[in-house]
């Protein structure tokens, strides 16, 4: 299929289940607020069975606190123990990235009959001292700060959602490669419930690698620099950048608009060669998200 004379290819993303919870972080000025949100969600890194977050979107205002806020994800892979992990994961990015942070608050911002009690890795970091009271309405922990007071509300829910929708941009060059992503980053802000953990990705990976201890390695078959080195280069010859876009949503629904508002914006980008996504054949994932489908929306 070809739209505005970019090619869509005919393929489709492969996504997986994964367990999340949803927060709200508040703080008193908008240095803090962005301090804690890029804090608390950098490093994706479920590839190393640990979790990887994002920023869904900044608000001036919250019915909760009435401050500026930030609503992040954070993800753990879907399995054995994920609960375990995931609680572990939030309290490790949670007392790291945001309690760290001056006069911020963290509050759940999911609704799941599914709950994490957050004491016991963030709630005790107040070494005893720590109090449970009612505060805006919730359960709040306050942990007794060189700052004051830390609040985080007791009880954090969590639920399944999808991990791991995509999309290639094939770009003539550097320019219009991020171009386009950022202005697919920027179109998928604007789906509740959505979140790119890498921004904009510019080394995609593949399942088999050649070093196994260091976990996926370079997808070589789409590097551009490596066109005509390889046999198996799968680069056009007018194309010299690849950005990938990785999305997580709180459902299937979600993450496919969330790819059809990327595909949208970038339709008139000048440079943009063709649209892809990345699959492993099925073997990463059960949820195959036809290119296809998502197009019949926009023609």
């Amino acid at each position: 299929m070809n739209i505005n004379g970019i090619e869509i290819e005919d393929t489709y993303a492969e996504a997986f289940d994964g367990l999340f919870a949803r927060l709200l972080i508040t703080a008193r000025d908008e240095r803090r607020l962005k301090r804690a949100a890029y804090s608390s969600t950098a490093l994706p890194c479920t590839v190393f069975n640990e979790s990887e977050a994002g920023i869904e979107k900044f608000l001036k205002t919250n019915e909760i606190d009435g401050r500026i806020s930030a609503i992040i994800q954070i993800w753990v892979n879907y399995g054995k123990n994920s609960k375990e992990k995931l609680e572990y994961e939030l309290g490790k990015r949670i007392r790291q990235g945001i309690l760290v942070v001056p006069t911020t608050r963290v509050f759940n911002f999911l609704e799941s009959d599914e709950k994490i009690d957050i004491m016991n890795k963030v709630g005790h970091c107040g070494d005893g001292y720590e109090t449970v009271e009612e505060r805006f309405g919730r359960e709040m922990i306050n942990i007794p700060i060189m700052m004051g007071e830390f609040l985080i509300e007791r009880f954090i829910s969590y639920k399944r959602g999808i991990m791991g929708g995509n999309l290639w941009f094939f770009c003539r060059d550097e320019d219009s490669a991020l171009e386009a992503g950022d202005r697919a980053v920027e179109a998928i802000k604007k789906v509740d419930g959505a979140i790119t953990s890498f921004d904009i990705c510019s080394a995609g990976s593949k399942v088999e690698t050649k070093f196994p201890e260091i976990g996926p390695t370079t997808n070589h078959p789409y590097c551009p620099t490596l066109r005509g080195r390889i046999k198996d280069s799968k680069v056009p010859d007018n194309v010299n950048s690849i950005p990938e876009i990785v999305i997580n949503g709180i459902s299937l629904d979600v993450v496919k608009d969330a790819m059809k508002s990327a595909i949208k914006s970038v339709l008139d980008v000048d440079g943009l060669v063709r649209i892809s996504a990345g699959n492993y054949g099925g073997n990463l994932g059960k949820h195959k998200i036809f290119l296809r489908d998502l197009l019949r929306d926009l023609i």
